[in-house]
């Protein structure tokens, strides 16, 4: 506290600069020290390389923290634990908090709640996004549960702005306990190798109720997250390529629900078409190959940014653009387990579907899938559950929906893939498309057992079968027939057609039917 009240103009001004001064430098230099050996940047740095040079407005720069513990009441900067505002990002208005690991080890309070939700509350009215950077050591255990309801505030703002504005998560540091619900409950969660973690309780306490041995970064690093929760959705080998990443995907999202994803200037010939997908696809059908090359040769300047690229790597999601137009793509991935759909990578892809649906993106599906993985680990784990929710999220989904199948198309699966029948916009197939209740060989087991049983060469026989099965089923055209696929198209072709079914769909409308909402199969 100041001994003498300022009384002139000069004073005053002269206060508002020293308190300003303390505001930006709350964080004692040995702890902004200690930030930057760890190879972190401080709350305000990274706010100031996330956003254009200059357009940062700061809010609540003078608020103080209300505790009355006496080792708190000594030391109340200003600002508290968290740098609050707004700016832009390639000029297109976001909002912004930055916890301050440097006060009070980041830890979440009253009044650095009531922050976290002001400019919560500012993005939702204005309808920009919202950008988290998360580097707390969790709960101010000083002010007991009032810290506890600070996070509950934050949470309701999660729910209420979810599928309105895009909520974007950067794990920069510990992030434990109930603040690790926040993030969750965000669009994207980006995290940084070996300086960031998340759980629910750290490795202390596992040690000392389970008797597990678990370090920091395997049970919540960044690449425990990635690859085996799928918690987060991007792991960044630094915070300059974390925050670099974060407005790059900006640029594929809306501002809000409202809105369409800005449109940039193609570069790209949106009638290119490259023969290089005619041998994309192998000859043998066991054969594997990579979906994202497909996806490269097709959308605009072989940009593709993929989402969760470390977890349930037999299907793939992300975003790129198409004539300038941003696109959620989504593909089985024949490297990975053949493709087929199981657990994990439903849950991954359901989850994409619903968030472009969410905010208008338009989707492209590229269909090469043998079926749901078998096993009991599989049946017991809820596959039909958990399947059923990459099926509900196509069906419900009412942006433009575009699907290409490939090679195969078996099954259930080929039902789930965004066929015709979950009410997808155009359905195309490539000449090596085999749409089918399942391939050649399992059919011909089942269907002519007996007749292969009864034949003096079965092998022969069976192979004779296989070939008839494959010739009459195994093939786009039965489908075809039905309407079920649009057009068979040469693969090189697919760009340009992409190309046309968007613009054709860019006037879609689906109104739903008058409900609260449906109950997807969580």
């Amino acid at each position: 506290m100041r001994d003498k009240a300022p009384e002139t103009y000069e004073e005053k001004l002269a206060q508002l600069e020293e308190i300003r001064y303390e505001a930006v430098h709350a964080g004692s230099e040995a702890a902004v020290a200690k930030q930057h050996e760890r190879g972190k940047y401080t709350a305000r740095e990274r706010i100031e390389k996330l956003l254009d040079p200059g357009s940062f407005q700061e809010l609540d720069t003078f608020v103080r923290h209300r505790t009355y513990e006496f080792e708190m009441q000594r030391n109340r900067p200003y600002g508290d634990a968290v740098v609050t505002g707004h700016g832009t990002i390639e000029g297109r208005r976001v909002c912004v908090f930055s916890q301050d690991f440097t006060v009070f080890g980041g830890s979440l309070g009253e009044v650095m709640g009531e922050k976290m939700c002001k400019v919560m509350d500012l993005a939702a009215k204005i309808g920009c996004p919202v950008i988290g950077i998360n580097d707390s050591g969790g709960a101010r255990i000083q002010e007991g549960v009032v810290s506890l309801g600070a996070y509950g505030d934050v949470f309701v703002r999660n729910v209420k702005c979810s599928g309105v504005i895009p909520q974007i998560s950067l794990i920069m540091g510990p992030c434990a306990g109930g603040a690790v619900y926040s993030p969750a409950m965000t669009d994207f969660v980006f995290m940084v190798k070996e300086t960031s973690h998340m759980f629910i309780t750290g490795p202390d306490v596992i040690r000392a109720v389970t008797g597990e041995e678990v370090g920091f970064e395997d049970l919540g690093g960044a690449m425990s997250h990635n690859s085996r929760s799928g918690v987060a959705h991007f792991a960044s080998d630094d915070e300059d390529a974390c925050l670099e990443d974060t407005r790059y995907l900006l640029s594929f999202l809306p501002q809000n629900n409202l809105e369409t994803p800005p449109r940039v200037v193609p570069t790209d010939d949106p009638l290119r078409m490259d023969p290089e997908l005619d041998h994309v696809v192998p000859d043998n059908p066991n054969k594997p190959y990579d979906m994202r090359n497909v996806v490269r040769l097709v959308v605009d300047d072989g940009e593709f940014f993929e989402v969760h690229e470390h977890y349930a790597r037999n299907i793939i999601c992300g975003f790129a653009r198409v004539n300038g137009h941003a696109v959620g793509v989504v593909g089985n991935q024949p490297s990975q387990l053949a493709g087929v759909l199981d657990i994990d990578s439903s849950c991954k892809a359901g989850r994409f579907v619903r968030t472009c649906d969410a905010f208008n993106i338009p989707l492209i599906t590229f269909c090469d899938v043998p079926g749901f993985l078998p096993g009991t680990a599989q049946e017991w784990g809820g596959i039909i559950r958990h399947g059923a929710k990459l099926l509900y999220a196509y069906t419900e989904a009412t942006v433009p929906k575009i699907t290409i199948i490939t090679r195969k198309a078996y099954g259930g699966a080929y039902d789930v893939m965004a066929s015709k029948h979950m009410l997808a916009d155009f359905n195309f197939a490539w000449p090596t498309a085999e749409v089918a209740v399942m391939g050649p060989e399992g059919a011909v087991n089942i269907i002519y057992r007996r007749d292969i049983a009864a034949s003096p060469t079965p092998d022969t026989r069976r192979q004779k079968l296989i070939n008839d099965y494959r010739a009459h089923f195994a093939n786009p055209y039965a489908a075809a027939e039905r309407g079920y696929i649009d057009d068979v198209i040469m693969p090189h072709e697919t760009r340009p057609k992409i190309v046309t079914a968007l613009e054709t769909l860019q006037g879609k409308r689906e109104p739903g039917p008058r409900r609260k909402h449906g109950n997807i199969p969580l």
